[in-house]
């Protein structure tokens, strides 16, 4: 019983990361109606950051990552986003494509195939032990860091001017222009919120999942892969939806990664089919729910994207 829930915590937390990532994503989709398949590169380079910091300073490593992120979301807004914004959808797709192979490409000359080890706060991956449950650290955090983000980024939204200035252009941006919403600022403060998320990913990654410590130049692809698809699930064209997407397809990833044993013939061994099983759900889930699994429109997910 012990076991299960701390599987069950430890799904919470990567579902948690998940949604995160979702929100980075859903945020610029909302105000560009983009798709931004270089998400995942963006926590590659702040991964790259820390790694290569990591022995100087924590505050100096995470204060790097963050500027790192930053300040490529912004290339990315003002060298291809913002260029691009009268293209069609289709043009702007291929180009977070080519940005995302370009940061892998320049990662793997850089610095090469091997990868760099990571670790971050190494306190926060040691069990809090609350009888016999044995929990990490870096769970809780986790959990309690993605909670509170999802907290004040709904009082951002909400409660001042840029934040409503944001969800306006995410409703109807034509309409949000003729009004007097400032197109370029909205979309900055989204690609910049959006990649001070990422940088958070970042951070986190590598402590709350094991496997993540070796940082490479695919680092975060297949995060970013299963999140988009969890995006597209729950329903992309709103936050809310996207978020509970993303939470959801994380959920069932370390849910499945802990009750499925390690070893063993198909179909119960988790670590060789554990992603075909997620996505032969996400299949039913379609076939059964077009429309998004958390949307209440009655548009198929294609018609959305």
């Amino acid at each position: 019983m012990t076991e299960h829930v701390q599987t069950l915590l430890d799904a919470v937390a990567l579902g948690s990361i998940y949604g995160l990532m979702a929100i980075g994503i859903g945020l610029v989709f909302g105000v560009l109606r983009l798709v931004n398949f270089a998400y995942g590169q963006l926590v590659m380079a702040g991964a790259y950051a820390l790694a290569l910091t990591q022995d100087v300073s924590v505050v100096l490593s995470i204060a790097l990552c963050f500027a790192v992120v930053l300040a490529l979301s912004l290339a990315m807004e003002l060298a291809a986003f913002r260029p691009l914004r009268n293209a069609s959808p289709t043009t702007m797709l291929v180009a977070t494509f080519a940005i995302s192979y370009l940061l892998q490409s320049i990662a793997l000359v850089r610095f090469g195939a091997i990868g760099k080890i990571l670790v971050v706060i190494p306190q926060l991956t040691k069990p809090l032990t609350i009888g016999s449950l044995h929990v990490r650290w870096i769970t809780i955090v986790t959990i309690l860091v993605a909670a509170g983000v999802f907290a004040a980024l709904t009082l951002f939204l909400t409660r001042t001017s840029i934040g409503l200035q944001m969800r306006a252009a995410s409703i109807d941006s034509e309409t949000a222009r003729l009004l007097g919403v400032r197109a370029n600022a909205v979309i900055t403060v989204a690609v910049l919120i959006s990649g001070a998320i990422a940088a958070l990913v970042a951070v986190i990654l590598p402590m709350a999942v094991p496997e993540r410590i070796l940082v490479t130049p695919d680092y975060a692809l297949r995060e970013t892969i299963i999140v988009l698809v969890g995006v597209v699930v729950g329903g992309i064209d709103r936050l809310l939806t996207a978020t509970l997407g993303g939470f959801t397809m994380g959920f069932l990833v370390g849910a499945l990664s802990g009750f499925l044993p390690s070893s063993g013939s198909w179909p119960f061994t988790s670590s060789v089919y554990l992603d075909s099983a997620v996505f032969m759900l996400v299949i039913v889930v379609l076939l059964l729910r077009p429309e998004g699994l958390f949307t209440r429109s009655r548009r198929s997910v294609v018609d959305r994207v």
